[in-house]
């Protein structure tokens, strides 16, 4: 275990090191960007963002996910070079249709979603399409075959020109939403190019794939479509509802908390990336079940740390990086973040799915957290606002993980350690608690008993999962494979 556990966080903070460095920035240019941008511009960017990863989702037709799975089916290297050509070529295929075919629509497409006409934005977005979904395919082939430098070097150029960009299309041309959607998707459109060029090897010189390859891919890729669009659905579906039965405003404020909610979804991001690769290439299923149990507990004690630190000491970090139009913020952040940690939780339960080859049952059990969602948003928005959105993705995700628990665990058995996860939750809720209610949101006392707080609670959360037990034992455990 200490060697799988090595490896995961090894990978993980190779794939998530340039997205440190872009939320460190954000994070830095958040003061900027929130003096430049009004809370509507701001919501308007930012629910455009989430509708290109939705789009994005359909588009790829879960030939990224198949390709993960189908490249580790054997050590062949010839197979895998045609199931990479595969994935490639139809991935490149459906998004140029797609985003092009949408781009020649913009007018009527952009009041569609934002109730007004704002071509501009939107083909912006549809260039994100395009560029977004075709560079989540070449990265999915770095992380196949666990090449982290060129990851990290595509990723760091990455965040290098889309800072530089926004800062000149944002703030020194003042363009506003285009600007930002612009200077993203015009630099993931560059690096993608040069990713092309790096691959080539893998992406030009194989024969072609025949048509029972890609059957056997879609097999497997398309049933996850409509679960992963359910589930990314609630992170779009949130910001949609506030931005038109709310106000552009609202929106703006939401997506501030989750922005801010960094940490937290650095953390889950870093497990995303890592954790199929890891979970898949466990060929013993004994060992993989014990595997899966011991990471579910490590991740949520850790992702629980994180949420511990921004429930508690949110107020200071919303005025520390936003202008004092957007200090609102702070209402949605704890339950945001948790709701992101939530996510990672889910991604052990796919990985089950994955692992039978069974994941038609993923699209019903996203489809019940879907629907909590909108009943949650219609019953609290109207008397909570951002806070109430925020809970009603927690809610959303709840129901979720036990609509997808009680689906998998037939197909692919894991004894979770209940008990060490009760008492994760457990520490977590009531040192939240704890903090909110006996101090209040703002002065140097409260800070530092909040703080105080939040360290106490992250360790009791760290050693019931026993992550430092773990950790200590790394070295004596040599890494598989």
């Amino acid at each position: 275990m200490p060697g799988y556990l090595r490896r995961l966080l090894r990978t993980g903070a190779a794939y998530q090191a340039s997205d440190v460095l872009a939320k460190v920035i954000a994070l830095a240019l958040l003061p900027v960007y929130t003096r430049a941008l009004t809370r509507g511009d701001y919501g308007t960017a930012e629910l455009l963002l989430t509708t290109v990863i939705l789009v994005s989702i359909v588009v790829r037709l879960g030939l990224g996910e198949a390709f993960l799975r189908f490249y580790f089916v054997d050590a062949d290297d010839a197979r895998r070079r045609r199931v990479a050509r595969t994935a490639t070529g139809v991935v490149l295929a459906t998004s140029t249709l797609v985003a092009g075919a949408a781009a020649v629509f913009a007018g009527p497409l952009s009041e569609a979603l934002l109730g007004d006409e704002r071509p501009a934005e939107w083909r912006a977005a549809m260039l994100g399409v395009w560029s977004f979904t075709n560079l989540e395919v070449a990265y999915a082939l770095l992380r196949a075959e666990e090449r982290t430098r060129p990851y990290l070097v595509a990723s760091l150029v990455n965040v290098g020109l889309t800072v530089a960009a926004s800062l000149v299309l944002v703030v020194a041309l003042d363009e506003g939403a285009f600007g930002l959607l612009l200077g993203n998707f015009g630099a993931s459109a560059v690096v993608l190019l040069g990713l092309w060029w790096v691959l080539r090897d893998r992406l030009a010189r194989p024969a072609e794939a025949g048509p029972g390859a890609l059957r056997g891919m879609l097999r497997f890729g398309l049933p996850t479509v409509p679960a992963e669009v359910s589930v990314f659905a609630l992170f779009f579906v949130d910001r949609f509802w506030l931005y038109r039965f709310e106000s552009e405003a609202a929106a703006g404020l939401y997506s501030l908390a989750i922005k801010l909610a960094a940490a937290v979804i650095f953390t889950v991001r870093a497990f995303q990336l890592a954790w199929p690769p890891l979970a898949y290439s466990i060929a013993d299923d004994a060992e993989a079940r014990r595997i899966y149990a011991r990471i579910a507990t490590a991740y949520a004690a850790v992702s629980g740390a994180v949420v511990l630190a921004l429930a508690l000491l949110g107020p200071w970090v919303v005025r520390l990086f936003a202008a004092p139009e957007f200090h609102e913020a702070q209402d949605a952040l704890p339950w945001v973040a948790l709701g992101w940690a939530l996510y990672g939780l889910f991604l052990v339960l796919v990985a089950m799915a994955g692992r039978a080859q069974v994941t038609v049952r993923n699209a019903p059990a996203a489809l019940c957290g879907l629907v909590a969602n909108v009943a949650a948003l219609a019953l609290l928005v109207p008397e909570f606002g951002i806070a109430g959105a925020g809970v009603a993705l927690c809610v959303a995700y709840v129901v979720m993980l036990v609509a997808m628990y009680a689906a998998t665990r037939s197909l692919f058995p894991v004894d979770f350690e209940w008990a060490k996860l009760g008492t994760v939750a457990a520490a977590l809720a009531a040192a939240w608690a704890l903090g909110v209610l006996a101090s209040a949101d703002e002065g140097a006392g409260p800070l530092a008993v909040r703080a105080l707080l939040a360290l106490l609670g992250s360790a009791v959360m760290l050693e019931a999962a026993g992550v430092r037990s773990l950790l200590a034992r790394r070295r004596r455990a040599p890494a598989p494979g």
